[in-house]
C-alpha cells in the first residue's frame, strides 16, 4: 500500500510539473507571439517573396509570371549605358560618400567642443540636438523654404553680402565634380551647388543623434589619461589626437556603418524636395526613390524587387568591407 501511495504521489507531482511547464510555454508564446507574427509577416515573407518576384514580370494587377533573368539583364544594360539604376547609384554614392564623412567630422568636433566645461553647456547641447527630433516632413518643407533660390532666406543673406547665390534644389549641379572648377560654373553670380549638395546640408543639420553618442563616449574616457598627458606637456590638440580620437574609433565605426545604411536608404526627405520624381533632371533620383517609382508608379514590381536585392548585396559588400578594414584603425584596447 505504501509503495502504491509513493507511486501515485510521484505521478501526481510529475503531472503538476508537466502542467506548469506547459503553462510557462504558453505564457512565453503569448508574449512572443505578436513579435514572431510580425517577423514572419513583415520581414521574412516579403524577403523571400521579393526574391521570387525579382525573377518575374509582375505589375501588381496580374499574377507574377516567371521571366528568368530578364530583370537582372535590364539592370546590366542600364549599367552599360549609364542610365536608370546606374544614374541612381551615382546619385546615391555622391550623397552617401559626402554626407557620412562630414557628419562624422562635424559630430566629433561638436561633441568635443560641447564636452568642455563652459557656462550654458546644457543649453548648447539641447540646441544642437533639437534638429534631430524634428519630423522629417516638417524639416524638409523648412529647408525648401530656406533654400528657395528666388526668395529663400539663405540666398537673401548671401545676396546682401555680395556672395554667390546657388540654385540649390532647382539645379542638378554638383559641387564635387570636375565641372565645378571651371570659370563658367561660377559665372552670373551663381555657384555650382545643386540639389544633392542641398540634401547633404539637410542631413548635416540633423546629426544631433550621432553627436549625443559621441558626447557619451567622450564622457566615458578616464580623466586620468588627460591628466597624465597634461603632466607630460601635451597640449589640447595632442591630447585630442592621441587620447580622444583613438578611444572614439569604436563609436566612429558604429556611426559610420549606421550612417552609411541610413544614407543609402534615405527616402522621405528626397521624395518631398524632388516632388516625388527625382527633380531636377533626375539629380535626386537615388536608389530608394528609383525603386519606389518602379514599383508603384510604373507598376514594375519584378524590376523593383531586382533593384532591392541589388541594393541589399551592395550594402552587404560595403558593410563587410568596413568590418574587414576596421581592424586597421579601430582601437580595441581596454580602458
Amino acid at each position: 500500500m505504501r509503495h502504491q501511495a509513493d507511486t501515485s504521489g510521484s505521478a501526481e507531482t510529475a503531472s503538476r510539473e508537466s502542467r506548469r511547464r506547459w503553462r510557462s510555454w504558453f505564457t512565453a508564446a503569448g508574449f512572443a507571439g505578436p513579435w514572431l507574427l510580425g517577423l514572419l509577416a513583415l520581414f521574412i515573407y516579403p524577403f523571400v517573396v521579393s526574391l521570387y518576384w525579382s525573377f518575374c514580370q509582375y505589375d501588381l494587377i496580374n499574377p507574377p509570371r516567371f521571366a528568368g533573368l530578364d530583370n537582372y539583364e535590364q539592370l546590366a544594360s542600364e549599367f552599360a549605358t549609364g542610365t536608370g539604376i546606374a544614374h541612381a547609384l551615382w546619385n546615391t554614392s555622391y550623397y552617401a560618400l559626402i554626407s557620412v564623412p562630414l557628419s562624422i567630422v562635424l559630430g566629433v568636433g561638436l561633441a568635443t567642443l560641447l564636452s568642455c566645461d563652459i557656462r550654458g553647456q546644457s543649453i548648447f547641447r539641447t540646441l544642437f540636438y533639437l534638429p534631430s527630433v524634428i519630423p522629417v516632413v516638417a524639416a524638409s518643407i523648412l529647408w525648401m523654404w530656406l533654400l528657395n533660390p528666388a526668395d529663400g532666406l539663405v540666398n537673401s543673406v548671401l545676396g546682401s553680402l555680395g556672395l554667390w547665390q546657388p540654385q540649390w534644389f532647382a539645379s542638378p549641379a554638383e559641387l564635387v565634380s570636375p565641372d565645378s572648377f571651371t570659370e563658367a560654373a561660377w559665372a552670373n553670380n551663381s555657384a555650382p551647388i545643386g540639389s544633392k549638395d542641398a540634401l547633404i546640408l539637410m542631413s548635416l543639420w540633423g546629426m544631433g543623434n550621432f553627436m549625443v553618442i559621441y558626447l557619451a563616449a567622450i564622457g566615458d574616457i578616464p580623466k586620468s589619461l588627460y591628466e597624465a598627458a597634461r603632466i607630460d606637456g601635451a597640449g589640447p590638440i595632442r591630447r585630442f589626437i592621441n587620447i580622444t580620437l583613438p578611444l572614439l574609433t569604436p563609436i566612429i565605426f558604429f556611426n559610420l556603418v549606421m550612417g552609411l545604411i541610413q544614407s543609402v536608404q534615405a527616402f522621405t526627405q528626397i521624395y518631398i524636395v524632388s516632388e516625388g520624381r527625382g527633380a531636377p533632371a533626375d539629380s535626386t533620383l537615388v536608389i530608394s526613390l528609383h525603386l519606389f517609382l518602379s514599383a508603384f508608379q510604373h507598376l514594375n514590381m519584378g524590376y523593383a524587387s531586382a533593384v532591392a536585392w541589388l541594393l541589399f548585396v551592395l550594402l552587404g559588400i560595403a558593410t563587410w568591407f568596413l568590418f574587414t578594414t576596421s581592424r586597421r584603425w579601430v582601437y580595441e584596447g581596454v580602458r
